[in-house]
């Protein structure tokens, strides 16, 4: 539930930034290893990570994995445009625009006192060509040109679950629509046993791309516990081999899942469409303790 307009800021002793956004308690912390960097927690849940003096630097465990698939959308240094669903502190923006200058990115963030939070308090490089706007993540997407995007990145968040409207195959109709041809959609999916959500995004998937990669926690495959995954589509064969090796060389190794493994996996899970389709589940309270 969305807090109250009214916004509430304080420092403490430790540099730490408290403000109420409509989603929540916002906090940024300050990281004590990195000059300049800082974790955006919402109610406590940790969204964003970001190094202003390296935004090439990601920290998160889902977002190092969104970056291999930034980094292998297109030849290294290759301008792209990226439309970002979800904005949290705009880490993922500042990775494109780091890796690959002259990139053009929209984000659509719904928060927009939260937008107002990250840009004062975490600006942006002025020469970045990034534009944010404030509105529902399907909403904006509606409003992306036919065939604009090289990459779509899904990574929104209400309440810590993926509101039901994002999980579609309406949903994804719309996001190859905005997608150029062999452009590729990358999501972060958020999941726990019995995995039912999981299997039913990448069947829903699979009914719109015939190209779909996951990368995840091997617990997290096996329904050990609640985490996130990293689900990978495209018209076009996707660059499988060097993902897992990138996934694989982390400081948490991940496994990535594709072909028939991956169509396994889904064990017939019915295909999400928009009379049909539900929130993501919330993580367990032990989640992020």
């Amino acid at each position: 539930m969305a807090r109250s307009r009214n916004s509430r800021r304080e420092r403490d002793s430790d540099a730490t930034v408290s403000e109420t956004v409509d989603g929540g308690l916002a906090q940024l912390l300050p990281d004590r290893d990195r000059a300049r960097a800082w974790t955006l927690l919402i109610d406590g849940a940790p969204q964003s990570h970001v190094d202003l003096d390296d935004p090439g630097h990601l920290s998160f465990e889902y977002q190092r994995r969104l970056g291999h698939v930034i980094d292998l959308a297109a030849p290294a240094g290759r301008p792209l445009h990226v439309l970002h669903l979800g904005g949290g502190a705009f880490t993922l923006a500042r990775y494109v625009a780091a890796t690959r200058p002259r990139s053009t990115q929209q984000i659509v963030e719904r928060d927009a006192s939260l937008v107002r939070l990250v840009r004062r308090e975490l600006p942006l490089d002025p020469g970045a060509r990034i534009r944010v706007r404030s509105t529902d993540a399907r909403e904006g997407l509606g409003k992306v040109p036919d065939g604009w995007a090289d990459l779509v990145i899904a990574d929104v968040f209400s309440g810590a679950r993926t509101p039901a409207h994002l999980t579609s195959t309406e949903f994804l109709d719309e996001v190859r629509r905005a997608l150029k041809p062999g452009g590729c959609y990358a999501a972060n999916l958020a999941d726990g046993p019995p995995l039912a959500h999981l299997r039913g995004q990448i069947a829903t998937a699979a009914a719109r791309f015939p190209e779909l990669a996951l990368v995840a926690d091997p617990t997290v495959l096996r329904g050990k516990r609640f985490g996130n995954a990293v689900l990978v589509a495209s018209d076009l064969p996707l660059p499988t081999a060097e993902l897992t090796r990138r996934a694989a060389s982390d400081p948490h190794p991940g496994r990535v899942e594709h072909g028939k493994d991956l169509t396994d996996f889904t064990g017939g899970a019915p295909v999400v469409v928009d009379a049909s389709a539900v929130a993501s589940p919330a993580p367990p309270p032990s989640t992020f303790r």
